[in-house]
């Protein structure tokens, strides 16, 4: 496989665990812990989605052929916690990924050079992709962190359990070598 069909499988793997992380700590609360907010300063996991979804949709809309921050996006906005249910909020998440994963899904590897503007800015394809695999991961970072502390009863590890490191270790070594992208066992597990 060349370098540039590998990256793009790479990318999209670790796109669909990251969007799965967040899936399955949101699916883990209450839905009106969705909405809670520690302070003035901070944003509830409603907020959070709302402005994950905003990025996606301005930037990967049309993605190849207009700036990546489009005159009809009002970030600002999106930091007005006005979601009012689950079911938008998950709404709002997927209307977002929907958009973000049939344009990377529809990237071929000879585009991944081409240069796109975010803010006037040029970058290649593969610095947009990178410059969100660093953005989108951080804010599931936000709601998985944000999740654990909202939680009322026990919570659901989404990676190694705490104290459980040996077991998984010893699983990992029991096993033959093979080349694969680690998100294949990790998203069949959080399936």
């Amino acid at each position: 496989m060349k370098t540039d069909e590998s990256y793009l499988e790479s990318v999209k793997k670790q796109f669909l665990y990251y969007k799965m992380l967040g899936e399955k700590a949101i699916d883990q609360l209450e839905p009106a812990q969705l909405f809670v907010s520690f302070n003035d300063d901070t944003n509830s996991i409603a907020t959070i989605v709302k402005h994950i979804s905003g990025n996606m949709l301005s930037r990967w809309t049309d993605f190849l052929t207009s700036d990546g921050e489009k005159e009809w996006r009002n970030r600002d906005a999106e930091f007005e916690n006005d979601l009012q249910s689950k079911e938008e909020v998950l709404e709002v998440w997927n209307k977002g990924w929907t958009i973000f994963l049939e344009t990377l899904n529809s990237l071929q590897p000879e585009q991944l050079s081409d240069i796109i503007y975010i803010r006037n800015e040029g970058h290649t394809v593969i610095e947009a992709i990178n410059r969100q695999l660093a953005h989108y991961p951080y804010h599931v970072g936000q709601i998985v962190f944000y999740a654990k502390q909202l939680k009322n009863s026990e919570w659901n590890s989404l990676s190694i359990p705490k104290n459980k490191s040996g077991n998984y270790n010893a699983e990992k070594f029991a096993k033959e070598k093979e080349i694969k992208n680690f998100t294949d066992e990790e998203l069949k597990r959080l399936k």
